[in-house]
């Protein structure tokens, strides 16, 4: 009798799904009629892009907007026979930002050398582009009059890559990967956090859309907060007892003005948490990933152990730890390439 109620809800699923997935609207109303799956994420984006900007306008600390403007001043300086004047639709906004950023109050918790990439790459873009222009002109005068002062001027701008510098063979890297495998057992001896650190430094490198980087990890080797973040969710069940530590990666909607951006949160904590697992495996540590599903019981949990805003969004959990090496791992056979690759393919 079980699976035969089974069978006619997923029958009755089907035909509700059939209804309502005509189009746009009707899945919208849905969504209204029946699921609030979707309202924590409108909810997030909308308070993201209301701090995004409050912080520009009123709170006059405008972050994310230089960061995305710089990178496209970046872009606009490597390209092959570039404009004498470029970036006209925009200039006005990014120096008006520079000054907002490096006259706020909260501008020495700015790094210098992002300071510096700021200056070098303003300072860059006026040395190239068409100084007759009278925007250009007027924006060169105002940030010529709140230029950050630095011993070292230029360097911080698009260069030509040293490939000589690079020494890993591609066998090396392929091996890297296999042996990296989701680690759940490690030993109870504490992680240094220099260690932590120094995986950080590495996924900072990550690629993320125009370089806002709008990702935080939360990182926590209390054994009480350990024990706290990894019970909130069903995939540590069974071994969470042996964390030592567990990171909480986590995305800022803050970095956006408009809902178009909303999944970049998750493609660039995704990428750099990639690069940061692979870093803790040449530090002799390893790592789970472990999903973070969107149940309003679990995200009600972590924003008040944690602190999270309502514009911030858990993007995954990370335990790490130094691996218990009599433990197994899963054997996790991935895909062959003909599954994952195609070229040219139209349908």
């Amino acid at each position: 009798m079980k699976s035969f109620l089974k069978k006619i809800k997923v029958r009755l699923q089907i035909a509700v799904l059939h209804i309502f997935s005509i189009n746009s609207f009707a899945s919208s109303l849905y969504y209204i009629l029946f699921s609030t799956a979707f309202r924590r994420e409108h909810l997030a984006v909308i308070k993201g892009r209301l701090k995004y900007y409050k912080e520009n306008n009123i709170e006059k600390n405008a972050y994310y907007l230089l960061r995305r403007n710089i990178h496209r001043l970046e872009k606009g300086l490597i390209m092959k026979n570039r404009r004498s004047s470029f970036a006209l639709e925009y200039i006005e906004e990014t120096v008006d930002a520079y000054v907002k950023v490096t006259t706020c109050k909260s501008s020495n918790e700015i790094s210098e050398k992002n300071l510096k990439w700021y200056t070098d790459v303003l300072f860059k873009y006026f040395m190239v582009v068409d100084l007759l222009n009278e925007k250009i002109n007027e924006q060169k005068e105002i940030f010529e009059k709140h230029q950050w002062k630095d011993e070292s001027i230029g360097d911080s701008i698009p260069y030509k890559r040293d490939f000589s510098l690079l020494n890993v063979a591609y066998n090396d890297f392929l091996m890297l990967n296999k042996l990296r495998r989701s680690v759940r057992w490690y030993d109870n001896k504490k992680v240094p956090r220099e260690l932590l650190d120094m995986a950080l430094v590495a996924a900072s490198q990550s690629p993320s859309a125009c370089n806002r980087q709008p990702f935080e990890f939360r990182i926590y080797d209390d054994d009480n907060l350990v024990q706290q973040v990894a019970n909130i969710t069903w995939g540590t069940q069974g071994f969470s007892q042996n964390f030592t530590t567990i990171i909480v990666v986590v995305g800022k909607l803050e970095a956006y003005f408009d809902e178009r951006d909303r999944h970049v949160i998750y493609i660039d904590a995704s990428l750099a948490s990639m690069t940061f697992m692979l870093a803790l495996e040449t530090l002799g540590l390893s790592s789970c990933p472990i999903n973070w599903p969107d149940v309003a019981k679990f995200e009600n949990q972590i924003q008040k152990i944690i602190g999270l805003e309502k514009n911030e969004r858990p993007v995954m959990l990370i335990s790490c730890g130094y691996p218990d090496k009599e433990a197994l791992v899963p054997f996790s056979e991935k895909k062959d390439l003909f599954e994952i690759r195609s070229y040219n393919k139209i349908k």
